[in-house]
């Protein structure tokens, strides 16, 4: 028998508020009470529902407390077991396996194309995968595969902020019962669609490429236009022109990427581009730097028709305003004067090797980060300052940046949090399903 999620909608003045719940296809009523509990099996969720205390209020000054206007969006409030940002390979493995072990969960995903698994052509080295399989096709298999044991996946959530509440209750034992409490819905995560409430939350959002020194207008308008993984983000773009700077061979395929959504790719490359292909074309390209792209693709994101190439030019500044990115500064290798190209998103890959953790979101949590920006976790994958709170994947920083090492962090995240939740004293290896 398998696992699905249910959802139950409370239309209330100004809310709406959505119970997920993880079932073995039960059938469980609703209720009319203000704080509203139901018990799915080992689960427990709990709905405070806010109190209609202005609903008789004629004081017509206090209507903006009405909520939103009629039709507009109404915001979702979601509470959960585990709560997981990010749906690439380390969240999917992770959610598969906190879904077998009866625990109701969220992955918060920004784009189904996020990540590097998503845009790699070919797999080669994930053991038992036939290496025709694209990194697309699997990490969609690995979503069916956790949605399947009852994962919700919230699509196209963009995570601004979290909060961690002070977990008082941590260790004390109920005076009647004399068992430990349950842990309390203390994670909470916000986007624009959705508050998610969960007892434990894991950080899944991989790395992206690190910023320029010294580039005006790069940090200012980062997540407002400036951005490091166009998988993650291009689609927003769609039928807007954009800019990509950078000769790396992640620069090139990023700048593929764009050409699916963007109607004009500026690409901005610091060296003389054309010149190394002439040169690969008489035999006398140095073979060191002929190694740093693949030719083929870098001849076809040329013979795109949506393709600006801007050979030997430096990028100066990141322009913008209030609304975010308007355009980048340039100039061109021998030319006197700088132009700028109007666009509304700046991909910039310019750095050199490297990546830098997506953690913008966690400013203010307490979440201890290294000097490099990556999560600092113990060998259980939990934060070091942060109980109940988990990081995987390219998220903590680690040198060995490959798909089947970000799938077993999520699968040692995923029994932590089990002995976490369940108040065991030893991690449980596996969970018999019938």
């Amino acid at each position: 028998m398998s696992n699905r999620f249910e959802v139950s909608s409370f239309m209330l003045p100004s809310i709406t508020t959505q119970i997920i719940r993880q079932t073995h296809h039960a059938i469980i009523s609703g209720a009319s009470t203000a704080s509203t509990r139901l018990r799915t099996g080992n689960n427990l969720l709990l709905l405070n529902m806010a109190d209609d205390a202005a609903a008789d209020d004629d004081d017509d000054d206090m209507s903006w407390m009405q909520g939103p206007p009629a039709g507009a969006p109404e915001m979702q409030t979601i509470e959960c077991d585990v709560a997981i940002i990010g749906g690439g390979p380390a969240g999917c493995t992770c959610a598969l396996y906190t879904s077998r072990a009866d625990l109701s969960t969220v992955i918060l995903d920004k784009n189904e194309a996020i990540g590097a698994l998503a845009i790699t052509s070919h797999i080669a080295n994930y053991p038992g995968v036939d290496r025709s399989m694209s990194g697309m096709e699997l990490l969609l298999q690995m979503k069916r595969q956790a949605v399947e044991y009852g994962t919700k996946i919230c699509e196209r959530a963009q995570v601004f902020m979290i909060e961690i509440l002070p977990d008082e209750e941590d260790g004390e034992e109920d005076s009647k019962s004399k068992k430990k409490k349950s842990m309390p819905y203390n994670k909470i995560i916000y986007t624009p669609d959705y508050t998610v409430k969960a007892r434990s939350l894991v950080l899944a959002t991989g790395a992206m490429g690190r910023s320029m020194p010294y580039l005006p207008g790069e940090e200012k308008y980062l997540g407002q236009g400036v951005s490091y993984c166009a998988t993650c983000d291009g689609a927003f773009y769609r039928d807007s022109e954009v800019a990509v700077y950078g000769n790396t061979e992640e620069a090139i395929e990023e700048a593929m990427f764009l050409t699916k959504f963007a109607s004009t790719v500026h690409w901005i490359t610091p060296t003389d581009i054309i010149g190394q292909l002439e040169r690969l074309e008489k035999g006398t390209s140095n073979d060191e730097v002929s190694g740093m792209f693949n030719e083929d693709i870098l001849r076809d994101l040329l013979s795109k028709p949506n393709v600006k190439h801007h050979n030997k030019g430096r990028l100066k500044e990141v322009e913008g305003d209030v609304s975010g990115v308007t355009g980048v500064r340039y100039q061109q290798v021998g030319a006197e004067e700088e132009e700028t190209i109007p666009v509304e998103g700046a991909f910039i890959y310019g750095a050199g090797g490297g990546s830098k953790p997506i953690t913008d979101f966690l400013g203010g949590s307490g979440i201890e980060l290294d000097e490099a920006g990556g999560v600092v976790t113990d060998d259980a994958m939990e934060s070091i300052t942060s109980k109940g709170v988990f990081a995987i994947g390219d998220i903590r920083n680690t040198p060995y940046k490959q798909v089947v090492v970000a799938a077993s962090d999520g699968c040692v995240a995923a029994m932590s949090i089990e002995k976490f939740l369940k108040g065991r004293k030893i991690i449980k290896v596996d969970w018999v399903h019938k």
